[in-house]
């Protein structure tokens, strides 16, 4: 960007105009969006014809939440006659923020998708159109969504939002009649289905919003999906109904692995400027922050603000504390979020905030706990013996064998076929050389079951290797390592079967690689292997 910066402006500024541009490189490599927009502002004063200005700072105000600055540079983007969809969507924002029904109109016009092609035509418009009209008090607006899709019958999602309308509309018979006639399928549209729920509920049709969670998954899980321990809030006005929309279009973006941030970003702040007392709004922005480097901001807006925080968003912020290196602050929130009847969800992740933060009591507490409240249902049954594993995961970490062996028997007999279950009892025996033919056998079982898996091919290769079949652990030591090339604990088991073959040469390197990877207690193992070669008392546990 620096060598764009134009002649005039080297000649005027063009020093500092080059060094705000550096500025603002680092402060969005930092996740700082309101400092890098700051030093685009100040390029956009020194040099204002610097190509692709305009949309920088547009995605910097979209990300640093800034709605004034996105729309400044939306107007100029747009009468420049660059007809960018982020433009777009700002435009529109400002305009329902206003109640300007016919410039919400005038901001999404030339949009038109005839071919059912455009991903945004498809999603976005037929909703926005349907709740403009809603807003501008139009004549039938859900006509947008149930005609989405031509002659076909329109998506599911679709189908609920005009539902959402007809209510919006007091057209509760109408309303209720079309939620009993849709089929439910994707995560998107069972959400939709529970915010119909709740609105109709608000509008005096019990019945149908009963009928509708009996029909919807997610509500019959035990509310154990993140959204689903949120407060229940109604769907009323269009930009309540624009602003969920795009919340949930944004909850389902971010949740594909190793996208790119700048759609579910620009949904998420739509959503959230638009209604920031939408708590799904809120923690899907959350969310995208996160992914988008931006822990700090996503900490903030979990600052409670003019509202005391639903328990699910109080432990999310335990969660993002921990994440920052806070870990005590972040072991008094979750014990917060998960005061009394908490969620089973919530009772989790405290005892995974407790174990990172190496309080092995609260940990265990929290899993008894959960525990307490399970039935004899066969789930209930399969998630004791993942709790078994884990309270005794805890014990051994303490060096508490004893104590620890009869949890393992009891989530074994629980679980006899489960491969992580059988891989971990034989492991956890074989590390302390506690009968080893059954510790064996239960591997073999568990590898049988899944012989891709990394970490249970590591443990029957080094079961092998303690058995003395050292040519069969290193051919399944080499395997484990193609599985997880970083993993440390593979990487020293494979070095010292290949010092036990004979291969020194080998061995070394994989011993030096593995202290590159290595924590320290076993970064000292290492080193005195290397030093000495492998020893009774420097082999891997």
């Amino acid at each position: 960007m620096a060598a764009a910066v134009p002649a005039q402006a080297a000649d005027q500024g063009g020093g500092a105009a080059i060094n705000a541009l550096v500025r603002a490189r680092l402060a969005e490599e930092r996740g700082d969006a309101a400092g890098a927009l700051a030093a685009l502002t100040s390029v956009s004063s020194l040099a204002p014809d610097l190509p692709g200005i305009r949309g920088r700072i547009l995605e910097q105000a979209i990300e640093a939440g800034d709605l004034a600055a996105a729309r400044t540079a939306a107007l100029q983007s747009w009468n420049s006659g660059e007809r960018r969809f982020d433009a777009q969507l700002v435009l529109l924002v400002d305009a329902m923020r206003r109640s300007d029904w016919k410039g919400a109109r005038a901001a999404i016009a030339g949009r038109d998708d005839k071919t059912g092609t455009d991903v945004i035509g498809r999603l976005v418009m037929p909703t926005v159109n349907a709740w403009i009209d809603v807003g501008a008090r139009q004549a039938t607006p859900e006509r947008y969504l149930l005609a989405a899709q031509g002659r076909t019958r329109p998506e599911p999602s679709l189908a609920l939002q005009a539902a959402l309308i007809q209510l919006a509309t007091r057209r509760t018979d109408e309303a209720a009649a079309l939620a009993d006639d849709i089929v439910l399928s994707d995560r998107t549209s069972q959400l939709v289905a529970l915010r119909l729920a709740v609105t109709l509920d608000k509008a005096g049709r019990r019945d149908a919003a009963a009928r509708l969670r009996g029909r919807t998954l997610l509500a019959a899980a035990q509310r154990e999906d993140p959204m689903l321990l949120l407060p229940d809030q109604p769907v009323v006005t269009a930009r309540a109904g624009v602003a969920q929309w795009l919340g949930l279009l944004a909850d389902g973006l971010v949740r594909v692995p190793n996208s790119n941030t700048k759609l579910p970003m620009l949904f998420a702040r739509a959503a959230h400027w638009l209604n920031d007392k939408d708590w799904a709004v809120q923690a899907t922005l959350v969310e995208v922050l996160d992914r988008n480097g931006q822990r700090d901001a996503a900490v903030a807006l979990l600052s409670g603000g003019r509202s005391a925080l639903p328990p699910v968003l109080v432990m999310r912020r335990a969660e993002l504390l921990a994440d920052s290196g806070d870990l005590a602050g972040a072991a008094k929130l979750a014990e917060t979020a998960a005061a009394g009847a908490a969620a089973r969800s919530l009772l989790v992740r405290l005892a995974d905030i407790a174990r990172r933060s190496e309080d092995r009591k609260a940990a265990a507490d929290a899993y008894k706990r959960l525990e307490a409240a399970l039935g004899e249902e066969q789930g209930d049954q399969q998630l004791r013996g993942t709790l078994l594993i884990a309270r005794a995961e805890l014990l051994l970490q303490a060096d508490d064998w004893d104590a620890a062996a009869p949890l393992i028997e009891q989530a074994v007999a629980l679980r006899p076929a489960d491969a992580m279950i059988l891989n971990f009892a034989g492991y956890s025996a074989l590390e302390r050389r506690k009968d080893v033919p059954q510790s064996l056998a239960r591997i073999e079982a568990a590898w049988a079951k899944e012989p891709q898996n990394a970490s249970i091919t590591d443990s029957l290769g080094w079961a092998y290797f303690l058995t003395g079949r050292t040519g069969e652990a290193v051919e399944l030591l080499e395997k484990a390592q193609r599985g997880e090339p970083t993993n440390a604990v593979i990487v020293e088991h494979l070095g010292d079967a290949y010092w036990q073959a004979g291969r020194r040469f080998e061995a070394r390197y994989k011993w030096r690689a593995a202290v590159l990877l290595a924590e320290a207690e076993m970064a000292t193992r290492l080193e005195a292997k290397l030093r000495d070669g492998l020893t009774p008392a420097t082999v891997a546990p």
